[in-house]
């Protein structure tokens, strides 16, 4: 080695150095860590739903409540906009698979001596009521009560005069 150098001598044997209580000051640093950021996230978003975005067309106004805005309330179709119709369905068959708050689409099929057109009358109808049956009417079709618009009843009463009426469940 060169001059500079101090001369080499033997370290001497230490006990190892021992903290008290040292595996488990690990958990708890872990512990109040995750509290620690549970509660820098909810700070941070206070202070992103305070700072919000600012309308550039209103700075001079009072600021106005953040959040959602209140919904408007819903308005609904004047109830005397819908009636209740009762419509002679030709197959009887498939009237006994209806059920009181069906939808269903309400199809006619003209006679073949009268062009044999089919067309829709009314989709996604709600069925009110499936009266029961009376004894011997089987071959005349079967009764279904729907609700539909009054526009759309009309249309039904002047199709069963002229065509066979059928569903077909939505």
């Amino acid at each position: 080695m060169g001059t500079d150098a101090p001369a080499t001598c033997a370290i001497p044997q230490f006990a190892p150095v021992r903290v008290r209580g040292g595996r488990y000051q690990l958990q708890r640093l872990l512990r109040h860590r995750r509290r620690a950021v549970a509660a820098g996230l909810a700070v941070t978003a206070a202070a992103l739903v305070a700072a919000g975005p600012r309308a550039a067309s209103e700075p001079h106004r009072a600021e106005r409540p953040r959040g959602h805005p209140a919904a408007e309330p819903v308005r609904r179709h004047p109830a005397a906009g819908v009636v209740t119709a009762p419509v002679r369905i030709a197959d009887a068959a498939t009237v006994r698979l209806l059920r009181a708050g069906d939808r269903v689409d309400v199809v006619a099929a003209e006679d073949a001596s009268a062009g044999g057109a089919v067309r829709v009358l009314a989709r996604g109808v709600r069925v009110t009521k499936v009266p029961e049956p009376l004894e011997g009417t089987a071959e005349g079709g079967a009764l279904v009560v729907l609700s539909v618009p009054r526009a759309t009843a009309a249309r039904l009463v002047g199709a069963s005069a002229t065509a066979r009426l059928a569903v077909t469940l939505c």
